[in-house]
C-alpha cells in the first residue's frame, strides 16, 4: 500500500477527547492526490512512488518537459510532486488516487514541511545566545562575540554559530499522532503543530 500523502496546512485548533480533555491539533488538507510514477527496486533501486497533489485551480503553463513527464501517465500536470515509499506487493499505477482514508485514528506519522522563513537574523535569535550585560555602559549586547582565535587556527572553523539566514528550512517532526480521520472533507487532524505557515505545502508519511 502508499504509506504517505501530500497535504496542505489548514491552520490549529483544538478537539476534546473522550475524557473531556482539550487537545491541541493542525488540521491538514490530505490530498486528494494522483499516482505519476511508480518507481520499483528492479528497475530505480527502490521502492515508491511520485504523488501529485490535486487541487481545485489546475496548474496552466507548465513547461513542456513536466507536461510530457504528466502526459506519460495520462494525469494532468500539479503544482506539487513528491514522492513517499510503498510496500514491494503494492500494485498501484499512474492514475490512482491516493486519499486520507489510508491513515487511521492513533496511528504515528512522519510530517515533512517547510519552515517559516525569518530572513536574516543575529545570534540571539537565529542560535539563542545570552548576549551581554543590559548595563549602563556596557556597549556589548547582542553582539556574538569572539569567532575564533588570531595565532591559531587563524581562521574561523565550519559550522560557527553566526548571523544568518533564519528558517525556511525543511523541518522533519517524527512519530505525530493522527488524533483524526474526516475521509468526507480529506483532513487529517494531527496532535500538536507541524512546520509551516498555512497553506504551505506538506508530506504525510506512515512510521
Amino acid at each position: 500500500m502508499v504509506r504517505g500523502i501530500l497535504g496542505k496546512k489548514v491552520g490549529m485548533t483544538q478537539i476534546f477527547d473522550d475524557d473531556g480533555r482539550a487537545v491541541p491539533v493542525t488540521v491538514v488538507e490530505a490530498g486528494p492526490c494522483i499516482v505519476v510514477q511508480r518507481k520499483s527496486t528492479k528497475r530505480d533501486g527502490y521502492e515508491a512512488v511520485q504523488l501529485g497533489l490535486v487541487e481545485s485551480t489546475p496548474r496552466r503553463n507548465a513547461p513542456k518537459p513536466i507536461r510530457g513527464h504528466f502526459a506519460a501517465a495520462g494525469v494532468p500536470p500539479t503544482r506539487l510532486t513528491a514522492e513517499v515509499p510503498v510496500d514491494a506487493d503494492d500494485e498501484s499505477k499512474p492514475g490512482d488516487s491516493v486519499l486520507a482514508d489510508i491513515f487511521g485514528a492513533d496511528e504515528k506519522v512522519h510530517v515533512i514541511g517547510r519552515s517559516k522563513g525569518k530572513g536574516f537574523q543575529g545570534v540571539i535569535k537565529r542560535h539563542g545566545f545570552g548576549g551581554g550585560r543590559a548595563t549602563h555602559g556596557s556597549m556589548f549586547h547582542r553582539a556574538p562575540g569572539s569567532i575564533g582565535r588570531s595565532a591559531w587556527p587563524s581562521r574561523v572553523f565550519p559550522g560557527q554559530k553566526m548571523p544568518g539566514q533564519h528558517g525556511n528550512a525543511t523541518i522533519t517532526v517524527k512519530n505525530v499522532t493522527v488524533v483524526k480521520v474526516d475521509t468526507d472533507r480529506n483532513l487529517l487532524f494531527l496532535k500538536g503543530g507541524v512546520p509551516g505557515a498555512r497553506n504551505s505545502y506538506i508530506r504525510i508519511v506512515k512510521v
